[in-house]
């Protein structure tokens, strides 16, 4: 059976970190919120099933992965869950759990990105907080950036098995979480993200190798790959970004 994967529909979002290992991997899986009410599927089949009454274990909020009975939510615990059965993870139990460590503070950056063009409250429109945005994006920019980028800079030179690679010799899944960041931050911020490869050239490397894994680029090039917009998680909104110092 492949694997069921729920998120917004028309959303990058949290839900892009998963589709790439679940690509990468060339693993069977449907996008169920994209599909439609004929086979089952769609955004309402989601809320069905997040709003069931007999169904244990319910999750809180997409994304999760519905694996036969199993349900499990949360991307960095999806992807502890997948990365051994996609091969994406170490073989070596304890450096499992170094992964997930690292996408945890992936989570953490996530969420912060998030709070730049919503930094007062989640069910205001970017409209109604934007003079909050600026000043929220002008310290994510100066300083959030530059602290999880310096750190991210720090573990790959700080890896002993690999170069392109965040943990152990071979590629995984918080590789390929990575290369999302990147590629999102600098579709959010391009003015702030100019020199990244100058200040991060390892994180740099890492993005660049992940862009040249075949199945990573044949989906960037299909339609299953959503385009970032302002309605995901990574927005661009000029007035919000500027260069970095």
């Amino acid at each position: 059976m492949p694997y069921e994967l729920y998120y917004w529909d028309g959303l990058q979002g949290r839900g892009e970190f998963v589709r790439l290992a679940l690509e990468d991997a060339g693993a069977e899986y449907v996008d169920v919120a994209r599909g439609t009410k004929k086979n089952g599927q769609g955004t309402d089949a989601m809320l069905k099933l997040m709003g069931s009454k007999t169904e244990p274990h319910i999750p809180f909020a997409p994304p999760f992965l519905k694996d036969g009975d199993l349900i499990v939510p949360h991307v960095a615990n999806i992807l502890l869950y997948l990365g051994p059965k996609l091969g994406l993870a170490p073989k070596n139990e304890a450096q499992r759990y170094v992964v997930h460590g690292l996408q945890l503070t992936i989570a953490d950056l996530v969420a912060e990105v998030h709070d730049t063009h919503h930094p007062l409250a989640t069910d205001l429109y970017y409209e109604d907080q934007k003079e909050a945005a600026k000043v929220r994006t002008r310290n994510f920019i100066e300083q959030r950036i530059p602290k999880f980028f310096g750190y991210f800079e720090r573990v790959l030179k700080q890896n002993p098995d690999g170069d392109t690679q965040m943990a152990g010799k071979t590629t995984t899944y918080v590789d390929l979480s990575m290369f999302q960041i990147v590629e999102g931050l600098s579709y959010a911020f391009p003015r702030a993200m100019r020199k990244f490869g100058q200040h991060y050239p390892r994180v740099a490397a890492l993005r660049d190798a992940v862009l040249e894994r075949p199945n990573i680029a044949s989906y960037l090039d299909s339609e299953r790959r959503i385009p970032f917009n302002e309605s995901g998680i990574f927005r661009h909104y000029p007035e919000l970004d500027q260069d970095a110092k």
